[in-house]
């Protein structure tokens, strides 16, 4: 944490109101004026434009793939609000990040990347072209389109019918903790884009495998009662069966996503009841109505990442409500509420309208950070989603430039040079990074993604 934004903190713990941010929900104006200031706040910790930054990173504590999730939840702020005076840094910033194969893959977080982390900035390229998203300056520039279809290929290479009967592992480098667990999370963003590029270009291919993925994680278990438990995922010592059942809002989120996509365009019943299973399911994550991350939220141990599962969880449910009308009220339903708790939460700070991660106590909590702010700023504008177009394609007006084909060689080619340049200080570095919770955590209870 940088020394200004925490000694910051500190101030505004002194001298914080407690009323939080004054926000009429029906009016879009009083709504924009909020996420304005939450914005303002998420900004704080990113420096990517300044002297010696790196455009698209936000500042430690915060990795690679939360950035992605920050870049995602801004394009819908721009989308649902009109307000476009950011979308030039967001354009930057995730081109920049697009690394030399346009896949997704920079040279600085190949060595530490996981297929989540990947897939997490693959979702954002595809909000991107859902949106119709400021396209990128340059025409030798990927398109967002194509770069979601690079993210996607990749995965397609590296799912493993062998181990597990299928599925992604969760890193994609031997070398990394984690190398043997099959987790739900990078499964999720895979199938989450199969169906979202299916609905996007119609092309079967796609399709098939959002088919395939759903049936493989119920085979395994990850996902049970089509769909109204999701767990963590499994080691791969045990063939999968060995279930960490620990739930988190984001892997619901995924799913309650994807498949919402996949009913919105094949408007077959299997689709619609995953969409009401997973949302039934979902009620763990809602206490009186108000969104919590359950596995961490009473004992307060939530960890950086997992400080920002309910902004990815209220950005999915957004999508539901505009894809899939008979669950679209009660969804917005507690958007709403928790809309409304999570403004109360952004009292803290200097400022006064840093936001918290306990949104149960309508007052700040003390806590404060990325992922708050990216969670409010979430939860607060997908309350507008049914003032704001449906996700587009390419035959309702959708202009993202794509490549099937983007991606389908460059995987084993990244894979050979990184190989070969890696070193010691960076073999270190991804052994220091990448938590391993298979062993101590596990007696916790609780399974924590790097």
């Amino acid at each position: 944490m940088k020394a200004s934004l925490l000694l910051g903190a500190l101030i505004g713990a002194l001298v914080t109101p407690t009323w939080g941010l004054d926000v009429d929900l029906d009016d879009s104006d009083s709504v924009d004026q909020a996420l304005s200031l939450i914005t303002k706040g998420l900004l704080d910790y990113y420096k990517g434009d300044d002297y010696g930054g790196t455009p698209g990173m936000f500042v430690d504590p915060y990795y690679w793939w939360e950035a992605g999730v920050a870049w995602s939840a801004l394009i819908d702020r721009w989308a649902f609000t009109g307000n476009d005076t950011l979308n030039d840094m967001i354009v930057d910033a995730m081109q920049f990040q697009v690394g030399k194969n346009k896949d997704y893959m920079p040279s600085n977080q190949t060595m530490v990347e996981g297929n989540d982390d990947q897939g997490f900035w693959g979702i954002a390229a595809m909000e991107a072209a859902e949106r119709n998203f400021t396209n990128p300056k340059n025409d030798d520039d990927p398109g967002w389109l194509a770069l979601a279809q690079a993210v996607f290929n990749e995965f397609v290479e590296r799912w493993e019918p062998q181990d597990c009967y299928g599925g992604l592992r969760w890193q994609i480098y031997t070398w990394n903790n984690g190398y043997d667990y099959k987790n739900t999370v990078s499964n999720g963003c895979m199938f989450n884009l199969a169906a979202r590029l299916y609905r996007y270009t119609g092309n079967d291919t796609y399709s098939d495998w959002a088919d395939k993925i759903w049936e493989w994680i119920n085979k395994v278990q990850f996902v049970e009662n089509n769909g109204a438990t999701i767990y963590d995922g499994a080691s791969m010592s045990d063939n999968c069966s060995d279930h960490t059942k620990i739930q988190w809002s984001y892997n619901y989120g995924l799913f309650i996503s994807g498949a919402a996509y996949m009913y919105n365009k094949t408007e077959k019943d299997e689709w619609k009841t995953a969409v009401q299973n997973i949302w039934k399911g979902s009620s763990i994550f809602f206490n009186d109505g108000i969104m919590y991350e359950a596995a961490c939220q009473p004992s307060d141990s939530c960890n950086n990442d997992q400080r920002c599962f309910k902004g990815i969880f209220a950005q999915f449910l957004g999508q539901v409500v505009q894809l899939v009308p008979d669950v679209a009220d009660d969804i917005m339903k507690s958007l709403r509420s928790s809309a409304s708790a999570a403004a109360a939460s952004c009292s803290g700070g200097s400022d006064g309208h840093t936001c918290g991660l306990n949104w149960l106590q309508s007052k700040w909590d003390g806590k404060y950070g990325l992922g708050e702010q990216i969670s409010a700023l979430a939860v607060i504008q997908n309350t507008l989603v049914n003032k704001a177009k449906g996700p587009l394609t390419n035959e309702t007006g959708g202009t993202s430039k794509g490549d099937y084909n983007a991606g389908k060689e460059s995987s084993q080619v990244s894979l050979t040079q990184n190989i070969l340049d890696i070193s010691t200080k960076d073999r270190a570095g991804a052994g220091i990074i990448t938590v391993l919770i298979i062993g101590g955590f596990l007696g916790t209870g609780f399974w924590m993604i790097k």
